[in-house]
């Protein structure tokens, strides 16, 4: 999906920086998928979350990713590195 496409006419966007091998990435992302969840059947223009994954293969990606109802910078983007500098995320999660 576009960019564009994807976050046209949404209110707020959230970049999510998590690992498959993180315990407590793995701990927090049910909790927010609920609460994202929950908000897109109230209004689903209030927001948008990206995944920004620090996993180290494209088959544990595709395993956590999958557990996801939000979109994803694709694995192994440039993109991941900079919002990470960008950011400066030191340590995951880590949602902005």
């Amino acid at each position: 999906v576009p960019t564009a496409t994807a976050l046209a006419g949404k209110s707020r966007i959230a970049l999510y920086f998590s690992a498959h091998w993180c315990p407590p990435c793995r701990g927090f992302t049910p909790v927010l998928a609920e609460f994202y969840d929950q908000l897109a059947e109230e209004d689903p223009s209030q927001l948008a979350i990206i995944f920004v994954s620090s996993d180290s293969d494209q088959s544990s990606f595709n395993q956590y990713y999958g557990t996801m109802p939000w979109f994803s910078i694709p694995f192994g983007a440039k993109q991941i590195e900079t919002l990470g500098q960008k950011f400066h995320i030191s340590g995951i999660p880590a949602l902005i």
